[in-house]
């Protein structure tokens, strides 16, 4: 591996980069626009994407791209050359500014929920100069955002952009009390990223994996993750040749990958970055997810990146690590030595819990899927009930906040391992909590409901959103108090008191918990299709246009797109589960059915008892019989769904129909899998595919 700190970013056009390619008044106003939102001049942007061309150019690329994030929950590019023809014959590489500035792909085709009609085809890329434009695959990628002709956003960018100039503008108001003079407050992210790795040539023998990323089918396998020798485990030597070839790709990329190990499952593991601005991490971790997959096919591998590609063993999450901060890094959920001293910390703090509490059900629409259904709820991911985990220190602080009682902080405590050679340590103030949805890390929240597949701008754009909502009701109420102190400890005793349903330090797992959950009033959905309904409610559409992030439209319009999308992936599996039925499962049965019938046969002429086949026929004929039934009750599930026209009322149906009638298909087909020889399997097998 080449030197790392001269390869890191070397495929970015970064600020060192720009620094260096620029004139220094062109230089000064990018980094204006970057900084502050200033205003680009055209004649600006034709001399950086002259620059950007020259640089990419001297790197071997001949083609660019608007990078964008349409609602397909993947990134689109359509890709032009830099060539432009000249007098002779002849071609020159030229890239304007308007050519940075401004791209026309058509919209048609990406989903927009009824904001536009098929023939409606035309749509608008506009250059996002606070995310730095980098190489990929030899193409100059431009990130961008990515509107319809008449106006409406189409995409993950463009709104997230707008919740962190909301949370922007009403921190800085809040700071202002405290006397505390910054331009911007930037919210920061850090994304753990789960995956799984199988090899391909057992991958592409596996449909359901292949249509749907995840097994519809499949027993489980002798041994599991049941040891917990997988955790932290030594790293096999083909994964970790594949980890070395993706951080080398990854830092080309400017990407802050730092951390690797195996997961809790067999064939799972993790990456995880350092923190950035959450423009620009949310744009990372779009690359890192399609880094993964291309990397891993290099290795012979697939990277399976579904929240839950086998039944039995712990699905993938993304820990969203979510923070605040100024622009000049100073880190508004630090809590000090002495955070029942800190008021400017506890007013940021009061504030999340309030956002938190106050919009449970627009955080768990932003984790809602038919692929994280699998996940959340089992001891593996936390159940469909947001709360929030604080720890010992700080909810002894509340409370004493909330009761108006002293507080008095408990004494430092040291760690001996009982090793003379071992250094003692000062441990931690509280404990950690992996069961919470949501859980206070230090100096920053951990929402831990992500799927592995998920775009973190959803999250983000809701945290964003919803604690930008409470900090403005905070700075209408302290602006102009006479004592602001005392004002804003009020306030804080007032939110704390308002909002403590939703603090929960205890296991998240326990069935008592949701029991509990329900007498505070917090809201259980359990599905996405429980959930998606509440995005559009009516003091949901009023947050979005109070802090400008979308219209009414753009709602009702995501609502529909989610909704659909759900159905969508329920009817694709439904229909590869009933091919992999007629085509392999039955068949495999029949025939190994046939051989030990045939078996028998030649026994009984020899006047040999066939006891054995006998049993072993008789009790795969039961099960084909009812998986035939159960095969033919999916079909007629599938003709339902495509009878409904309503994006809700397909959701809805597949949760209630769709779904278990393709469990207890397989429920059938996992029954069948142990009574076949090997040779007879129609696919590979869970410790195939697990232990390779």
């Amino acid at each position: 591996m080449a030197n790392i700190p001269e390869l890191f970013g070397s495929n970015v056009f970064g600020d060192e980069t720009q620094k260096a390619v620029l004139p220094k008044p062109v230089y000064k106003a990018l980094r204006a626009t970057i900084e502050s939102g200033a205003d680009l001049d055209v004649s600006v942007a034709n001399v950086v994407a002259n620059a950007m061309k020259d640089w990419a150019v001297e790197k071997g690329v001949t083609h660019f791209t608007h990078w964008f994030q349409p609602l397909t929950g993947i990134t689109a590019e359509k890709h032009d050359s830099f060539i432009s023809p000249q007098s002779g014959g002849t071609v020159l590489n030229e890239f304007s500014g308007k050519e940075l500035i401004k791209g026309e792909p058509d919209a048609s085709s990406f989903p927009s929920g009824g904001l536009r009609a098929t023939f409606e085809a035309r749509g608008y890329t506009a250059w996002d100069p606070t995310s730095p434009a980098f190489i990929k695959d030899g193409i100059l990628c431009i990130p961008t955002v990515f509107l319809s002709y008449s106006g409406e956003v189409l995409d993950w960018k463009t709104p997230l952009l707008r919740s962190m100039h909301a949370v922007s503008k009403s921190a800085v108001r809040v700071l202002k009390l405290f006397g505390q003079q910054t331009t911007r407050v930037i919210t920061t992210v850090g994304p753990e990223q789960e995956y799984f790795l199988v090899p391909q040539e057992l991958f592409v023998k596996r449909k359901d994996l292949v249509y749907t990323g995840r097994t519809l089918f499949g027993a489980p396998s002798p041994k599991g993750q049941e040891l917990d020798d997988q955790y932290f485990g030594a790293i096999r030597a083909e994964v970790s040749a594949y980890m070395s070839d993706l951080n080398e790709e990854l830092w080309k990329l400017g990407i802050l990958a730092k951390t690797q190990h195996n997961e809790v499952a067999p064939a799972q593991h993790e990456l995880a970055p350092i923190f950035g601005n959450t423009n620009i991490a949310t744009d990372h971790n779009q690359l890192t997810m399609e880094v993964m997959k291309k990397v891993a096919e290099k290795h012979g591998l697939v990277c399976l990146l579904h929240e839950k590609p086998f039944a039995g063993v712990n699905g993938s999450g993304k820990h969203n690590n979510w923070s605040i901060s100024t622009l000049e890094g100073d880190n508004l959920l630090e809590p000090g030595d002495k955070p029942f001293e800190n008021t400017r910390f506890l007013l940021f703090l009061a504030a999340v819990i309030a956002a938190v509490d106050n919009h449970q059900d627009l955080l768990r629409v932003s984790v809602a899927s038919a692929a994280n259904d699998h996940r959340l709820g089992a001891n593996e991911a936390p159940p469909a009930v947001i709360s929030m985990f604080v720890g010992d220190e700080l909810a002894a602080v509340l409370e004493a906040i909330a009761s108006g009682s002293p507080y008095v902080a408990a004494a430092a405590a040291s760690l001996a391992s009982g090793v003379k050679a071992v250094p003692d340590f000062v441990k931690d103030t509280t404990d950690r909590n992996r069961t919470s949805p949501f859980a206070f890390t230090g100096n920053k929240f951990e929402f831990r409901m992500l799927g592995s597949s998920n775009s973190i701008a959803g999250a983000n754009i809701i945290l964003n959103t919803a604690v930008a909502d409470v900090l403005t009701g905070f700075a209408n109420a302290l602006e102009g108090a006479a004592d602001f102190e005392a004002a804003a400890k009020a306030l804080i005793k007032e939110t704390v008191v308002a909002h403590a349903r939703i603090i929960f330090n205890g296991n998240n797992y326990a069935p008592a918990w949701l029991e509990e959950a329900a007498t505070r009033g917090l809201l259980n959905l359990r599905t996405a299709a429980d959930a998606y309904p509440y995005f559009a409610a009516p003091e949901n559409i009023a947050l979005f246009a109070r802090h400008g992030i979308f219209t009414a439209a753009e709602v009702e319009s995501r609502t529909e797109i989610m909704q659909e999308a759900y159905a969508k992936a329920i009817r694709i599996e439904a229909l590869t589960a009933a091919e992999m039925a007629q085509k392999d499962i039955l068949p495999a049965a029949l025939a190994y059915s046939g051989t030990l019938a045939k078996s028998a046969n030649i026994k009984a002429k020899l006047s040999l008892t066939a006891k054995t086949e006998i049993a072993l026929v008789e009790e795969i004929d039961t099960i084909v019989a009812s998986f035939v039934d159960a095969k033919a009750a999916l079909d007629a599930a599938v003709t339902g769904l495509d009878a409904l026209e309503e994006a809700a009322a397909q959701a809805a149906y597949c949760r209630d129909a769709l779904l278990p009638a393709l469990s207890a298909l397989r429920a059938y087909g996992d029954k069948l899998e142990p009574l076949l020889a090997r040779e007879a399997l129609p696919y590979p097998t869970y410790g195939d595919l697990l232990f390779y």
